[in-house]
């Protein structure tokens, strides 16, 4: 089980395995309470004071300038959540989910936001109980934060909204609190806003893409390593001479990943007496592009988890001075441009290796192996099909990946004229991510389905150990049969990490 500490420094290994699905301990140290203490003692001397503070005792947004009564504020506060629980779509999936409100509990526990120390632990209950509020996931452009989704994230603390439950179906949130015998709040001056201020909804969905992305860069590797083999192909252009002429950290990652993927490869004394002058660009450049794809994960692994760290809502208190200050922290553009970025190199993945599944498959490219990769081409079609779904995948990444942080709207009557489009990002990412995952999934069964015509060396120790996995589950293609589950299997391997742990259990760490 993961543990989170909520307002400390980030762990990051925690949050990984939160993003992977683990369950998770949420801890509310001293520290942390006492932080939030000062912050909500800097909001009462605000009320106190009668000064008019936005976000304290005004409306918002447009309405910023419209002050409130202090008799209204808990009204006020309530009907911010109520009026702003507008969107749209499919519920959010539950990983996601429960990583932003671990996200926006982290956040508020920084001691910045000015919420009282019992709404942070009256989540933490909901949280315990798994009584995850449904949450649409359109809606939000990613500028004062994700204003709606997490409307709907914090709608059960005033006994409103839906509770998601495992079967799929929703039930109201104040039944479901009675269930459990745990009372709704009334929220107080700041508190509604503090809940919807802030860009953890897209952060969330960003990052569980990414955890998944991080076993992707692995395995990808593997896929690839495993094709070069399956093709005869030259291991020349992984050797670390030729990489340290044009030393990119991910391409030099790659090319260690590869080598250490074919060590004791019997298939490389074959080229001893090769004709062959060069291999396709999809195999002698799998360091370039799978290490410029490792680069740019690398970008947005450190914007996503900076922002995962940080106190993002809007007014901030500064307890020390009692300042209340209206910021920007909660505009979403840092972590869309990286979630955009991140598109990209899911998609480089994705391209080169529908590339080396159609090569494999092209009896004119693939080094004497047969047509389809089937032993009996004609009668049977192979594996012509699998390459198909593979371009349909990697051409429908092709435009998910129009970078969502180029556009803006102005939204709330121009007050909020610039916005970031976070969550569109993150949404596409998540999109992407899986596509590829499929795609990598085809190319090693394909790779796989080539090794059996040249069974008789033995691949390189990662590879040979990956190739092993699949066969445990899946028999080589004699003639033409239901493919679509076996696939699927294959994917599963892929997204779960098995094909990546298993080449490592052979040759040792692999650079994500």
């Amino acid at each position: 089980m993961a543990s989170f500490q909520l307002g400390e420094n980030l762990d990051v290994p925690e949050l990984w395995k939160v993003a992977l699905g683990s369950p998770a301990k949420l801890v509310f140290g001293r520290p942390a309470q006492a932080r939030v203490r000062a912050a909500r003692k800097t909001i009462q001397s605000v009320l106190d004071s009668g000064k008019v503070v936005y976000g304290v005792n005004t409306g918002f947004g447009a309405l910023a300038s419209v002050s409130v009564d202090a008799k209204d504020i808990p009204k006020l506060q309530r009907n911010l959540l109520l009026s702003h629980a507008v969107g749209v779509g499919d519920d959010l999936p539950w990983d996601e989910k429960r990583l932003a409100l671990i996200l926006r509990l982290h956040s508020l526990s920084k001691g910045y936001s000015g919420v009282r120390p019992q709404l942070i632990r009256w989540f933490m209950r909901l949280f315990e109980l798994e009584l995850f509020p449904r949450v649409p996931e359109k809606g939000s452009v990613g500028a004062s934060g994700d204003l709606a989704p997490l409307a709907h994230l914090a709608l059960p603390i005033i006994g409103a909204g839906e509770i998601a439950t495992t079967n799929g179906n929703f039930i109201a949130a104040g039944r479901a609190l009675r269930k459990v015998g745990l009372e709704p709040l009334e929220l107080q001056a700041k508190e509604g806003l503090a809940l919807i201020n802030g860009c953890q909804i897209s952060n969330a969905i960003g990052l569980v893409a990414i955890a998944q992305m991080r076993i992707l860069s692995r395995t990808a590797d593997v896929a690839a390593a495993l094709s070069v083999e399956s093709l005869l192909g030259s291991h020349v252009p992984f050797e670390a001479r030729v990489v340290r002429l044009r030393p990119h950290t991910g391409a030099t990652a790659t090319a260690g990943n590869l080598r250490r993927l074919l060590l004791d490869s019997e298939i490389n004394q074959h080229h001893e007496a090769c004709s062959r002058v060069q291999d396709p660009y999809s195999f002698r450049c799998t360091p370039q592009v799978h290490g410029a794809a490792k680069d740019g994960l690398a970008f947005a692994v450190d914007a996503l988890l900076l922002e995962a760290d940080s106190a993002t809502d809007n007014p901030q208190i500064f307890p020390g001075r009692d300042h209340v200050l209206s910021t920007g922290n909660f505009h979403g553009q840092p972590i869309a441009m990286a979630m955009d970025h991140a598109a990209l190199a899911a998609c480089s993945w994705g391209n080169i290796s529908e590339r080396r599944i159609a090569t494999l498959n092209h009896p004119a490219m693939n080094n004497g192996l047969p047509a389809f990769l089937s032993p009996k081409p004609g009668l049977n079609s192979g594996l012509m099909m699998p390459q198909v779904t593979a371009a349909a995948l990697s051409s429908e990444n092709k435009l998910l990946a129009h970078p969502a942080s180029a556009d803006t709207i102005p939204t709330s009557a121009d007050q909020e004229d610039h916005v970031s489009m976070a969550c569109h990002a993150a949404r596409k990412l998540r999109s992407i991510v899986e596509n590829v995952q499929r795609i990598v999934a085809i190319e090693l069964y394909c790779s796989a389905q080539a090794r059996e015509f040249h069974s008789d060396m033995k691949a390189g120790a990662g590879v040979q150990a990956a190739y092993e996995l699949i066969r445990e589950s899946i028999p080589p293609l004699k003639n033409d049969r239901y493919l679509a589950t076996e696939l699927a299997q294959v994917y599963d391997m892929v997204r779960s990490g098995a094909i990546a742990r298993a080449a490592e259990g052979a040759v040792g760490f692999l650079h994500a």
